[in-house]
């Protein structure tokens, strides 16, 4: 599925990529309006109404994913609140050994998220994985989301490469759809982003289950 020999960048989302996205999921859909309900002494009908109606109006774009953001919009401290679940933080099946075997190839490897910086310090206290990188790209540093041509621009000065011979995995479509439009050949996404959901099966970009079935078989 991945012509290899010709892969010279490999550019990885984290949430729902490499982490499984369950306890994203979880945090915005149920913990979070759950909080907001008792703090607010409000149904908790009407929290997940209220905030999920906040985040219609900004999804994919950079407060969308902003935890200062929600903090303010909702008046709570919201990683905080995130690290209450922190225990939810794990890697997906075979995602480091993907990237055990990516660190002996002769590839630049970035992490490339649209999740903000205390998310990602959040996480990789559970589990980190920054050592397996070359660069770590955050989105809000570079003030665009990786939905806008803008912060694949920005990526481009920061750390050149050659959108032919790049791989990036995702698993949001609109992602992909930017990354696609920017030119990056090799685009692959996830079916099974939240291992709690099942399987997607009408993805527009080629997808796999499991890191498994594109790592090279060792040879006996």
């Amino acid at each position: 599925m991945i012509d290899w020999p010709n892969i010279r960048t490999v550019l990885l989302d984290m949430d729902g990529t490499l982490l499984d996205l369950h306890y994203d999921n979880h945090f915005w859909m149920e913990y979070l309006p759950r909080a907001y309900a008792k703090t607010r002494g409000i149904p908790e009908d009407e929290a997940i109404a209220e905030i999920h109606g906040g985040f219609a109006s900004v999804r994919g774009s950079l407060p969308w994913y902003c935890l200062d953001h929600w903090s303010r919009e909702l008046g709570m401290d919201i990683p905080t609140l995130k690290r209450e679940l922190k225990h939810m933080i794990r890697m997906r099946p075979f995602s480091l050994d993907f990237l055990r075997w990516l660190r002996t190839q002769p590839m630049d490897v970035l992490l490339v998220t649209n999740a903000h910086r205390e998310t990602l310090n959040i996480k990789m206290a559970e589990v980190d994985i920054t050592q397996w990188f070359d660069r770590i790209v955050v989105s809000h540093d570079l003030d665009a989301p990786k939905e806008q041509q803008v912060f694949w621009e920005r990526l481009q000065e920061l750390h050149p490469f050659d959108p032919e011979t790049t791989l990036f995995i995702d698993d949001t479509e609109s992602v992909l759809d930017a990354a696609k439009t920017y030119g990056i050949r090799h685009l692959l996404t996830l079916l099974q982003p939240d291992s709690s959901q099942q399987k997607r099966m009408d993805t527009r970009f080629p997808g796999i289950h499991h890191f498994d079935e594109i790592m090279p078989q060792a040879r006996p």
